[in-house]
């Protein structure tokens, strides 16, 4: 695994390298590949009873896209939302769950906000930049990643430098006034590791109001750097930080009607991450272990210039802080213990025209994973956690799952089981709708699937079936005027609303994806998911209803076209279904077909050419009810390395 996080959010574009690139793809992880997530460890992918897909450095450089949202709803079990275009906030859903409900981390460090309502991370800031492998788990996994991962990981996983000293450089320009410019450089010696990163990326976007006519754009500038130093044969220094700046437009409620239209508002967000950790093994090798502190701080502030006499509209700040350790020990040559121990701390503060808000927790949790191959085809997991929260007291999961590949064929049967555990956010608890009385939310899911290979290895093919019952959902409840709930005002004073634990829900589905070698040049890959994810809390006005924001069917395709050694060409579809944008199920968000096209050119094994166009047939669509998207758009850019 890369050992170090190099970039975070600003950096747009992907990594220059001149070979024609394979097709994005979103089909089954191929059997012998080597995954990190499912076990925080390295595993082969036939040995993880998970369900789980893997986007490599190939897919993501044909994808050309810079914005991860996009690439990663082309997976199965994956969809999103975003208030506008390039730039406004975005949010992932996996497998219908909250987008709180999934951890987001970097290179396995956790980037979640502490600020944000339901402690969302935002993906509308975060970019491909240097990441070179997503890998995207879903289902429960709160034994070996905590709080949130109820409905699944997103774990980013960066490049790691392996010459002496290169560079490399992506300038891109198109649509809407569209720049970008990234550059790296970094090297690798027997004792020192390094690499620095610098990026901008400017766009003029597309009204955030769908009917508006003002443009709303977008900036983001960062810079990044990292170094691991061997201090003896068995212990190495890893060090890290990455800061980034983005300023985004976007519009409102302005008065005197207070509807949504244009305005001049824009928020601007910035983000710090700091990594320092020890790395250190015994026993020859098979005791392995890291200590590390890791710091993340995110600030942000909206601005409307029209509003006297201070513009500022809202603030916050949140941090964490949190000391771990992990410990990978091979108990023989077929079983082995994943362990560890965190202490996180993290706080909040938010302020508005109406409130200031503070909030702080701490956390402590223990936890321990077993695998093994019970028999040479057959391998399980079991695993612990324990948390122990400032607020809410002791909590424990557990986890189980087993892989099956008969005769070590072409065939591999999957099957796991796992709990989810999620403590209020700092917002839902402390903030002017906070709820001190809340509690944790839990969850309980399990999903069977299997993967087989065809044709000889030619050819592959999956489905999963998941369910998933979550418990004590947190959602905003909307005082009415007059009522009598007395957590409708704070020492006299009414407001607006509040968070409750009003909630039961489901959710279960179907995914299935495949890839095929049509020719030595010509590639096909699709997925498909159905869900259904549902309030399910009898007595409740929704009950029944489809959760906001989730369509129940989403499908991909994409051929990939590897006309020569240097000329490689690409035609994509997505298909998005409809979905409601309310818990009432009143507003309904239409389906979209949307067409990309792409291709690249390399002019030597060091410079490559490369265009694509989005949204080829100019769709108008949204995500969210009322929000604008960008409509056909075509950008062109050079990648090189040195």
């Amino acid at each position: 695994m890369p050992k170090s996080i190099y970039f975070l959010t600003a950096c747009g574009g992907a990594f220059a390298l001149a070979l024609p690139a394979a097709a994005l793809d979103a089909g089954p992880a191929r059997l012998s590949e080597v995954v990190i997530t499912a076990n925080r460890s390295s595993e082969r992918v036939d040995r993880v009873g998970q369900q789980m897909t893997v986007l490599n450095a190939d897919d993501l450089r044909q994808a050309q896209s810079p914005l991860l949202t996009d690439i990663a709803a082309r997976t199965p079990g994956v969809s999103f939302s975003r208030n506008g275009p390039v730039g406004a906030v975005a949010q992932v859903y996996v497998r219908g769950a909250e987008p709180g409900q999934t951890v987001v981390l970097i290179d396995g460090v956790k980037v979640n906000n502490p600020a944000a309502p339901d402690s969302a991370y935002n993906f509308g800031n975060l970019l491909v930049g240097d990441v070179n492998r997503v890998e995207i788990l879903r289902g429960p996994q709160s034994v070996l990643w905590g709080s949130q991962a109820i409905g699944g990981v997103v774990n980013l996983i960066t490049a790691a430098p392996t010459a002496p000293f290169a560079a490399d450089a992506t300038v891109e320009g198109g649509s809407h006034a569209w720049g970008m410019g990234r550059l790296g450089l970094g090297g690798k010696s027997d004792r020192l590791s390094w690499r620095a990163t610098a990026a901008y990326l400017t766009t003029s976007g597309v009204s955030a109001f769908d009917k508006g006519s003002e443009a709303d754009g977008y900036r983001n500038i960062g810079a990044s750097a990292q170094a691991e130093a061997a201090l003896t044969e068995a212990l190495s220094l890893d060090l890290r930080a990455v800061y980034s700046r983005g300023r985004v437009e976007f519009d409102g409620f302005p008065p005197p009607a207070f509807t949504f239209g244009d305005t001049h508002e824009y928020g601007i967000t910035d983000d710090f991450v700091g990594y320092a950790g020890l790395k250190f093994d015994a026993l020859g090798g098979r005791f392995s272990n890291r200590l590390g502190l890791a710091y993340t701080d995110t600030g942000l502030k909206n601005f409307d210039p029209d509003q006297a006499p201070a513009d500022v509209t809202f603030s916050s700040r949140a941090s964490n802080r949190r000391l771990e350790y992990q410990g990978t020990l091979a108990l023989t040559d077929r079983w082995t213990a994943v362990f560890g121990a965190e202490s996180e701390r993290s706080r909040m503060r938010s302020g508005s025209a109406f409130s200031s808000d503070r909030r702080a927790a701490r956390l402590n949790s223990v936890y321990l994973q077993v695998r093994g191959q019970v028999l040479r085809e057959l391998t399980v997991s079991g695993g612990l956690r324990h948390d122990d929260h400032s607020d809410f007291g002791g909590h424990t999961v557990g986890q189980a799952s087993l892989a099956w590949r008969p005769g070590e064929g072409s065939t591999v049967f999957r099957a796991s089981w796992g709990q989810g555990f999620k403590a209020p956010s700092l917002y839902q608890l402390g903030s002017q709708y906070g709820n001190p009385a809340l509690k944790p939310e839990s969850a309980n899911g399990w999903d069977v699937g299997v993967d087989q290979g065809l044709l000889g290895g030619r050819a592959q093919v999956s489905a999963a079936w998941f369910e998933r019952k979550t418990r004590d959902q947190i959602d905003f409840f909307t005082c009415i005027f007059g009522a009598a709930d007395p957590l409708c005002a704070v020492a006299g004073v009414p407001r607006f609303g509040y968070y409750a634990n009003v909630a039961r829900t489901r959710a279960r589905g179907l995914e299935a994806a495949a890839r095929a070698d049509l020719t030595d040049a010509l590639q096909l890959s699709a997925n498909y998911t159905y869900l259904r994810a549902r309030n399910d809390a009898p007595g409740s006005v929704n009950f029944g209803n489809a959760l906001a924001r989730r369509p129940s069917h989403t499908a991909n395709a994409e051929l990939a076209w590897r006309a020569t050694s240097k000329f490689s060409a690409a035609a994509a579809v997505t298909y998005v279904g409809a979905r409601f944008d309310d818990q009432a199920n009143r507003i309904r968000v239409k389906g979209a077909t949307l067409w990309d096209l792409r291709g690249a050119y390399a002019l030597n094994p060091r410079v490559e050419l490369y265009g694509r166009v989005e949204n080829l047939f100019d769709k108008r669509y949204q995500t969210i009810a009322g929000y604008g998207q960008l409509g056909r758009a075509a950008y062109a850019g050079v990648r090189a390395r040195f």
